[in-house]
């Protein structure tokens, strides 16, 4: 029923350069008129709501590891209703989200009512799409990447309205369309999961217990580690490295990012959203060869290190290899990744709770590091290199089949909503049963980066 959607028999323009033409008997309204702006204040006891482009807007005590509240006065922060819409400081990069839970928000942030006209959830899907989030650059006001809405503005724009009936066709097909890419989705990065899982099996094994399985074992001295084979020395990182903390004079170097997913890689690289500075100037850099971890985030892995030159986080700690290279790059990069180190980091992190961890350098001195002889630690990089070629290619294989689908969803979301496909049909075919229990649009995975935090009362 995806393959067999047509487009509607008659269009006329819409009037909007955005949007181009739109179905026949579609109307244009303005926003004002589809939904009321909400500004009651005053319900304290209320849950405290994060708006996420992701997953909408959801209760902070689930999505509390990826948000900051600032201190203040819960009197003044926004009401939330279930079916409200909440322009975010980030909706110009990802769209308008919808509220799945009833609580406060950030004052900051507007608060959309829909009308009766727009309460079907039609709404839910078209803010989402790439051609209204590309509308929205029209209606920006700042002067960094972090700019608000400005509202009085976008409540004059003009916005296409399906009849209420198609409104529900089209919501009630996407649900179920979306539902059954979003399975797909899932079953594959169920399989990324598990051959991940086998290359770090690989790492692991190799840089913890060398490529010898009969080699003789004796005790490490830190219970933490174990035993180690005969022939390993173990050292505190203060022995290994010093912090480094060079500035920036012009911002201009290559901005990086690091992740618990792929180390330390250019920010160009990288398919994410974040506020950027309006001036890296005074920013943290690196240099090829230097361990870069992520202090709020090396309890999830957050660290490597850096192949490239470049500006980093002030809040990131920086750390180079006291005189002789002791430790090759690629042995270090691999050891401090696998989940022996990076529980022993969660140990030596320090915070109010636990999604808000630290791990500062006065801790990560004190880390016993792993040290086999040099052609030892040589031998077992290219022995990783070799075993995880391989899986490293299914990765990336299933990798790009969960892209494509991605891709397809969203311009599937995007042709139905903005009447370029017409779904009536469709829908009316659909299973009784066709609306999975699942919110239909599928979870993404995010990287950790300090800069992409959400920040409340910004």
């Amino acid at each position: 029923m995806i393959a067999d959607l047509k487009p509607y028999p008659a269009y006329r323009e819409s009037g909007l350069p955005w949007l181009g033409s739109c179905p026949n008997h579609w109307s244009i309204r303005r926003t004002k008129i589809l939904f009321r702006e909400r500004a009651q204040k005053g319900f304290p006891n209320e849950s405290l709501l994060a708006a996420t482009q992701t997953k909408g807007v959801v209760r902070k005590e689930d999505y509390g590891t990826r948000t900051v509240t600032a201190s203040k006065d819960l009197h003044l922060l926004k009401l939330v209703e279930v079916g409200d819409y909440v322009i975010s400081l980030r909706s110009f990069q990802g769209g308008i989200e919808v509220a799945h839970y009833r609580g406060i928000i950030s004052p900051a942030y507007t608060v959309l009512k829909p009308q009766r006209d727009a309460e079907s959830g039609y709404f839910s899907y078209f803010f989402k799409s790439a051609q209204f989030i590309q509308s929205l650059s029209l209606f920006v006001t700042g002067i960094r990447e972090g700019q608000n809405i400005d509202y009085s503005r976008l409540s004059r724009a003009e916005l296409p309205l399906p009849p209420r009936e198609e409104q529900a066709a089209i919501v009630g097909y996407l649900d179920w369309a979306c539902g059954r890419l979003d399975r797909a989705i899932r079953a594959k990065r169920k399989v990324i999961a598990l051959l991940n899982e086998q290359k770090q099996a690989v790492i692991h094994r190799a840089v913890t217990r060398g490529l010898n399985s009969s080699a003789p074992l004796m005790p490490s001295g830190a219970s933490w580690l174990g035993d180690i084979p005969v022939g390993w020395a173990v050292l505190r990182a203060k022995y290994l490295f010093r912090e480094i903390d060079e500035r920036s004079t012009t911002g201009s170097e290559e901005l990086l990012s690091v992740s618990h997913l792929t180390g330390v890689t250019p920010r160009s690289q990288k398919n994410i959203t974040m506020f950027k500075a309006e001036s890296y100037v005074g920013h943290k850099l690196c240099s090829p060869g230097d361990l870069v971890i992520n202090t709020m985030w090396a309890w999830m892995g957050a660290l490597g290190i850096s192949k490239d030159t470049g500006i980093i986080s002030p809040a990131y700690a920086v750390y180079r290899q006291r005189g002789e290279q002791r430790l090759s790059q690629g042995f270090i990069d691999a050891l401090l990744r696998t989940r022996l180190y990076i529980d022993e980091f969660t140990r030596r992190s320090t915070g109010i709770r636990s999604s808000r961890l630290r791990m500062y350098p006065e801790e990560f001195f004190k880390v016993e590091i792993l040290m086999p002889p040099r052609s030892e630690q040589e031998e077992i990089v290219s022995f990783i290199s070799t075993h995880t070629a391989n899986l490293n290619v299914a990765i990336e294989r299933v990798s790009g089949e969960v892209d494509l689908l991605r891709e397809y969803r969203t311009r599937l979301i995007a042709d139905v909503v903005t009447g370029k496909l017409d779904v009536r049909e469709a829908a009316a075919k659909l299973p009784d049963a066709a609306v999975e229990p699942e919110t239909a649009l599928e979870q993404e995975p995010e990287e950790l980066e300090l800069e992409e935090e959400l920040v409340e009362g910004e």
